[in-house]
């Protein structure tokens, strides 16, 4: 994160994010495949990094030596670490072997950024969920962060399911909604958005056009 100043002179906090280039890897049509979506692919790695299916997959499989008479396979796309599947409306307008960068979106669109959050381990009811703890006084000495009572005795005398624990807090999959914009830089692959996104430095994001704009 980092932040800018608008043309009102506001400092306004952004999130720059690398959109691109990503490659169209596979198209999938209601007619063969039941649903209209698009496989996109990210980082290009050198070839010996994909599995053998990986690069059979893209392409990328060159002539048999037990089977000369193959001919080279024409490379569509490069050599991909990250493959990801969206949903589109219509799959037709997109083939493999186009490219996508920063230059789908325009300063002052709306957009979905879906990433993992921060893994943050086994952590209390205190910081999992913002319970208050337990009193600092009258004479209790180890209670401060005491998540309670979590049910009550002979009835039901059991504990309802979905009850607030301390267990595993984040690695999750979230979705931040509605993100303004603020900059595209198509040349550096740059989208620059007004807010925080899911995820550490360096983690990957999807980005869709806004649901729910405004």
């Amino acid at each position: 994160m980092t932040q800018l100043f608008d043309d009102a002179g506001l400092v306004v906090p952004v999130t720059v994010i690398e959109a691109g280039p990503c490659f169209v890897t596979q198209v999938k049509r209601k007619e063969t495949d039941g649903y209209e979506a698009i496989q996109v692919g990210f980082t290009e790695v050198p070839e010996r990094k994909l599995t053998q299916a990986e690069r059979g997959h893209l392409g990328l499989l060159g002539a048999d030596k037990k089977h000369p008479e193959r001919k080279q396979m024409e490379k569509p796309v490069p050599a991909l670490r990250v493959l990801r599947e969206i949903r589109v409306s219509d799959a037709s307008v997109f083939q493999v072997g186009q490219q996508l960068d920063a230059s789908v979106f325009s300063a002052g669109d709306y957009v979905d950024v879906t990433g993992t959050s921060k893994g943050r381990g086994f952590q209390g009811t205190m910081k999992r969920h913002g319970f208050s703890g337990g009193p600092k006084t009258h004479g209790q000495s180890d209670r401060q962060r005491s998540p309670g009572s979590v049910g009550a005795g002979s009835t039901p005398g059991r504990v309802f399911k979905g009850m607030r624990m301390a267990g595993h807090m984040g690695s999750q999959r979230v979705t931040q909604p509605n993100l303004r914009v603020v900059r595209t830089d198509a040349e550096q692959n740059l989208l620059i958005v007004r807010g925080a996104v899911p995820g550490p430095k360096g983690g990957l994001l999807i980005i869709r056009d806004a649901r729910k704009q405004g």
